[in-house]
């Protein structure tokens, strides 16, 4: 069974929650991301999202650039382990209604995973598997 550490990527982007929300959307728009971390010395914090954007700033017509990010965060945030399985991960982000996970080695954030790196993983997997069964099927495995 693959586990999260297996589809996470190398690179943590994140943003401290005295950036305003004018500055982390410029972030997350150069790194084209739909969400990103909000740690504070090394410390998560929370998440700021798109969806964060348009609920808590967009509608609530707060003003981007004076408002900081860690006003208007995700602060109750569902982590996972490294070590855990893809379909832990799956399950977990169906459960709570996320589409984003902090992957975590104890209390240390080291990665940040989302549906989509579960979405590629998976369709690597199958397409992998689907090639192998096609060697074997015409005998060239």
């Amino acid at each position: 069974m693959p586990q999260v550490k297996h589809v996470v990527g190398r690179d943590l982007f994140h943003v401290e929650p005295s950036h305003t929300v004018a500055e982390v959307a410029r972030r997350m728009a150069q790194l084209r991301v739909g969400a990103i971390i909000v740690m504070e010395s090394g410390r998560l914090q929370g998440i700021f999202s798109e969806r964060d954007l348009m609920t808590r700033v967009v509608i609530e017509r707060l003003d981007p650039e004076a408002t900081p990010v860690g006003r208007v965060m995700t602060t109750e945030v569902v982590t996972i382990e490294e070590s855990e399985g893809v379909e832990m991960a799956l399950e977990s982000m169906r459960a709570n209604q996320c589409r984003h996970l902090p992957v975590v080695r104890g209390d240390e954030v080291i990665g940040f995973l989302s549906m989509r790196d579960l979405m590629h993983f998976e369709l690597a997997r199958k397409t992998e598997e689907l090639h192998r069964m096609r060697a074997y099927v015409h005998g060239t495995a």
